[in-house]
């Protein structure tokens, strides 16, 4: 059965960067231009939901795991971009957490 000892890279990946992009979120709503990181919050809020949800299906050992992990590359490589462009210390972090969740996800997918 494939399931968390099969995954657990990329489970561990989507758990730091899930955890990191809700810092960022939570970060970036203390900023004093809120609404220039409105798409920053965003990207991070979806990219630290879809993290959650592949990690969950990884250590059950859905069927969708790899579908799911695309996905979560993509949205990882978008909320990557997006903080890339902010010189914000936990943007930057968010950032390489996003890359290196997005390299995980491929790999396993």
């Amino acid at each position: 059965m494939t399931g968390y000892h099969t995954y657990k890279n990329c489970i561990d990946a989507c758990l730091k960067c899930a955890a990191i992009c809700n810092h960022c979120a939570s970060a970036c709503l203390q900023e004093e231009d809120v609404k220039m990181m409105a798409k920053c919050i965003q990207l991070d809020m979806e990219c630290a939901a879809i993290c959650y949800a592949s990690a969950q299906l990884m250590s059950i050992g859905s069927s969708k795991s790899k579908d799911v992990c695309n996905i979560c590359a993509d949205i990882c490589d978008a909320c990557a971009a997006e903080c890339s462009k902010h010189e914000i210390e936990h943007c930057k972090e968010c950032a390489e957490a996003c890359k290196q969740c997005a390299e995980e996800c491929r790999a396993m997918a």
